[in-house]
């Protein structure tokens, strides 16, 4: 007997629209921008003519679940949730934590939105929304850091630039090791530097 697909009820164009989103995201993870609507359709168990009742043609529909997978709000709401009256390098620990794991899960669609929305002149609204989240992962790590601005040999903007300059070339350059990073190093890292004590420790400089 032939298994015919599970059709999914009617809805509302803006509830169906996210439906497909919903059913575009894992998708991109395993095939890219080679993902075919007919695979999106099995997935959010509807015909393939349905997308486009809802999206003018596919790329519309992968722009907008990236956009969607990419959204910044869990991560900025992990960040302002760390303590804050937790010492320095325990808040660092955390952030940078937080930030490698954002990077490191969306690595793929970072570099399809690169390539689809921030280098497309044609949407400037959805290029200005996503790199307008690099700011907003910047402002969020400066104002952890900001507490202990006395003890920084550097502003604290431009330690949590260096934080996410690390994580992002540990998900995305070509000597990174996401399986290998250590939250605390890293904030040993720029707290502590690289030399040693002669005890063997991290040397105060």
């Amino acid at each position: 007997m032939e298994t015919r697909r599970r059709r999914q009820p009617a809805l509302a164009p803006d509830e169906r629209r996210a439906a497909l989103i919903a059913a575009t995201i894992p998708l991109l993870h395993e095939h890219g921008t080679e993902v075919s609507t007919r695979q999106i359709a099995q997935a959010a168990g509807v015909a393939e003519g349905t997308i486009f009742g809802v999206f003018q043609h596919k790329s519309e529909l992968v722009i907008c679940s990236v956009v969607k997978a990419l959204d910044p709000r869990p991560t900025l709401d992990a960040i302002a949730a760390i303590d804050p009256a937790a010492d320095l390098r325990t808040r660092l620990t955390r952030a940078a934590e937080i930030v490698h794991s954002r990077f490191a899960t969306n690595a793929d669609l970072m570099h399809i939105a690169r390539r689809l929305i921030i280098a497309n002149e044609l949407d400037p609204q959805t290029r200005e929304r996503m790199t307008e989240t690099r700011g907003q992962l910047l402002r969020a790590v400066t104002a952890l850091l900001e507490p202990d601005a006395g003890r920084l040999r550097i502003p604290p903007g431009e330690a949590a630039r260096l934080l996410l300059l690390y994580c992002g070339a540990n998900s995305f350059g070509p000597y990174g090791d996401t399986d290998a990073f250590d939250g605390a190093e890293l904030a040993s890292l720029l707290l502590d530097g690289i030399l040693q004590s002669d005890s063997g420790g991290p040397a105060k400089c």
